[in-house]
């Protein structure tokens, strides 16, 4: 068996897919629903996004208190369906989009991080896909 175990998250957003990948994929966008709690922001975030393309989003303790980057190079993109990417520490990340003009299901798979609690980073992650969920489902445009 390997030494990294595979997390999975998934949510059904009651929105277009193609709402859902914009709100997904534009920094604009990803600044707005990018956080696990509410004492965390995304102050910059921008997005190449195309295989090969790389991206970057600034994730911080509102209070200043701690923050970090988190960013990657994109491995597959294809539109409204599939991303895929390598974080900076080599670990891979799939995110799966399947919807129609009512709702999309979102599915993300990665690799935990053997430094902390396979539990932890699933509830985080988790925690983030249910912020973008209402953030699109909150906003028309």
């Amino acid at each position: 068996m390997g030494t990294s175990k595979e997390i999975r998250v998934e949510a059904t957003v009651q929105a277009p897919i193609g709402k859902v990948w914009k709100y997904w994929t534009e920094p604009d966008h990803i600044k707005q629903w990018n956080n696990a709690s509410d004492d965390w922001h995304t102050p910059f975030a921008e997005n190449d996004l195309r295989v090969g393309g790389t991206f970057v989003s600034r994730m911080e303790a509102k209070d200043g208190s701690t923050g970090f980057d988190f960013g990657g190079i994109y491995d597959e993109v294809t539109l409204h369906e599939v991303i895929a990417y390598t974080m900076a520490d080599g670990r891979k990340v799939k995110i799966v989009f399947k919807g129609d003009d009512k709702e999309t299901e979102v599915v993300e798979t990665f690799d935990a991080d053997a430094s902390h609690p396979a539990e932890f980073q699933q509830q985080g992650w988790q925690a983030i896909l249910n912020n973008f969920k209402n953030y699109v489902e909150q906003n028309e445009h």
